[in-house]
């Protein structure tokens, strides 16, 4: 409730300013509050006050708004300035943010823009631009100190005073050869209390922690993950350092690559936002919609297969969807676990194929305890006993199908280089539905003189 009124507060106050073009009441608001709350106020407006607002600021304020927006407000924005304009507000902003504004900008602008500015700062922007935005090197930020191993702290202190102000990062420092190439770390508190003749060569810690400039994020962040890094270089094949990835910039990987997770489990695309456009969320979402309808004729078809049995036995009919519900429910718990640890790095089908014999004991024990009370319960309910054999029996079956099915469909789909959030929900879904009735009906076809 609290940000509900500060959002309504500002969107007021911005209305105001922009009625008023009241420039200093611009500024003064951008010191009042933080970049995000400004933010979260101008997403509720309408472009022209917004485009309004933004032309007021200072660019250093403008710079602070674009570093922390999202696509759709990059690309509302950016029409409102000129490419000089814009050249001048990247000088306030990290090399990485800007190489993903531009990354928005139609092909012609970028390569005006990027024409105007300095050389050294386009060739830099012309290397992120070249890697996939998701690539290492697609996040990487170049704002970063190398020294050569060759010199002594004092040159090194010297050069550092030099260059600090223009940099990201200071804590660490990288250590590389005459050729660029990623020698070592060497901590920013070991350098000051070093003498001042010794090299760098005899003060850096070896580090071989580094990630390629074409590898995944997902990479970056596994590694960031598992060894607690603050910083991962990012080096090219011959190993030169091109830039490094830092902690920060990885929560956002871990909260974009959740998401896209997330939603792609149920079948929807990660661009695709609550407020998207209609059509734009029907195209996403209806080729899964389709691929789960022939999924369930599947199902359906099985069904058909002992169409006899359930008309002579009704009671199956209300027995069938605790088989398939209870199967699916353990499948998505083997899928979750294995699909967090495929995304952690930590677990892959030539290692780890052994853990499916854990899969399938749980089954075991799982679908043995609830068949045996989803038994109990249907034997007393219909008077026969018989009901509540094949319950329990087909409990366990499925359960046993849920969990290897959970378990390979993954790591199968990842050995493939395949997306394993993707489809495998919808995989595991069509097992534990096909299997579960299959198995149900056909032990009650088996079974039918005693049920009826």
């Amino acid at each position: 409730m609290k940000n509900e009124i500060v959002e309504d507060d500002l969107i007021t106050r911005i209305q105001a300013i922009v009625d008023n073009v009241d420039v200093e009441g611009a500024v003064s608001l951008c010191s009042d509050y933080h970049y995000v709350d400004i933010l979260e106020a101008l997403d509720e407006m309408d472009t022209d006050p917004v485009r309004i607002f933004m032309k007021m600021l200072p660019y250093e304020d403008v710079a602070g708004l674009l570093e922390n927006s999202w696509d759709d407000f990059l690309i509302m924005v950016t029409p409102a300035f000129t490419n000089a304009e814009l050249i001048n507000i990247f000088t306030y902003m990290a090399k990485a943010d800007v190489a993903d504004l531009l990354g928005f900008l139609s092909t012609v602008r970028r390569k005006e823009i990027l024409r105007y500015m300095k050389s050294a700062d386009s060739n830099i922007l012309n290397m992120i631009l070249s890697f996939d935005a998701e690539s290492c090197g697609g996040i990487m930020t170049t704002e970063f100190i190398a020294l050569k191993e060759n010199l002594t702290v004092r040159q090194a202190l010297l050069k550092l005073k030099d260059i600090a102000p223009k940099t990201e990062i200071i804590d660490y420092l990288l250590v590389t050869d005459n050729r660029h190439r990623l020698q070592g770390v060497i901590d920013l508190r070991d350098l000051l209390v070093a003498e001042d003749d010794t090299l760098l060569k005899d003060l850096f810690e070896d580090f071989p922690f580094y990630v390629h400039a074409e590898d995944d994020q997902e990479e970056a962040s596994n590694m960031i993950t598992k060894y607690d890094l603050n910083i991962l270089p990012v080096v090219s094949k011959s190993m030169a350092v091109l830039g490094v990835i830092t902690s920060e910039d990885i929560i956002a990987v871990i909260d974009q690559e959740y998401t896209e997770d997330i939603l792609a489990m149920s079948g929807v695309n990660a661009e695709e936002e609550f407020d998207s456009e209609f059509f734009e969320s029907f195209k996403n979402r209806f080729p899964w919609l389709v691929v789960n309808l022939f999924t369930a004729f599947l199902a359906a078809s099985v069904v058909g297969l002992f169409s006899a049995t359930i008309d002579t036995v009704v009671a199956l009919s209300a027995a069938m969807p605790i088989v398939t519900g209870m199967g699916g429910n353990s499948g998505n718990q083997t899928l979750s676990i294995v699909l967090t640890s495929i995304a952690r790095g930590d677990m892959a089908l030539d290692k780890d194929f052994k853990l499916i014999m854990k899969e399938i004991g749980l089954a075991l024990i799982n679908g043995a305890l609830l068949g045996a009370g989803a038994g109990i319960v249907l034997a007393v309910k219909y008077a026969n006993p018989f009901l509540g054999v094949i319950m329990f029996s087909a409990m366990i079956l499925n359960f046993i199908v849920a969990g290897v099915t959970g378990f390979l469909i993954p790591l199968l789909l990842d050995k493939m280089k395949m997306d394993p959030a993707v489809a495998s929900s919808i995989f595991l879904t069509t097992f534990t539905d096909t299997c579960g009735f299959f198995i149900f009906l056909g032990l009650a076809t088996i079974f039918l003189p005693k049920l009826i």
